[in-house]
């Protein structure tokens, strides 16, 4: 399969409480097949009625926590999408609730690399989260000062080992 069409024609869902956000999501994933929802109860619905190959999922405004335990239970891939949550504590987080990757807004125009690289690994048997670090850490760096990881040392020494 070609590197960059792992994602053509994948049923995507996207929940977060901006419509402008699923909008661009829409246009940047416009190979895919986009379904989206404002709110906890539509994503909810969704995910229970529909099977999806990947939910982009909001952490606030929408309970997106919650939300990636309903789509683990029907084995969906989940990514969490933040801004207001965005953290190294909430990178962690969502890695040891089972989200495929922790993705910030500010990177919305990027997705599809972080898509790929999951469908990716998941093609080759690795972790989800192989490349995460590869291609976030200078945005970590630039936004938490060059020590984010010292929050959760332990955590970070032994991340995909």
């Amino acid at each position: 399969m070609s590197e960059r069409h792992r994602l053509e024609g994948r049923k995507l869902l996207i929940v977060d409480d901006e419509p402008d956000v699923i909008e661009t999501l829409k246009e940047v994933l416009k190979g895919c097949d986009v379904r989206g929802a404002t709110s906890f109860e539509e994503g909810e619905k969704l995910l229970k009625r529909e099977h999806f190959d990947i939910a982009i999922l909001d952490i606030m405004g929408v309970n997106g926590y919650e939300l990636l335990e309903i789509a683990k239970r029907r084995n969906t891939i989940s990514v969490m999408l933040t801004a207001h949550a965005f953290s190294p504590e909430h990178a962690v987080k969502s890695f040891k609730m089972g989200a495929a990757s922790y993705i910030p807004k500010e990177e919305i125009e990027g997705i599809e690399s972080f898509l790929e690289d999951i469908l990716e690994a998941q093609e080759k048997g690795k972790h989800f989260w192989w490349r995460w670090l590869d291609r976030l850490a200078a945005v970590f760096e630039k936004n938490f000062g060059e020590e984010w990881q010292k929050t959760d040392r332990d955590f970070w020494k032994t991340f995909l080992q």
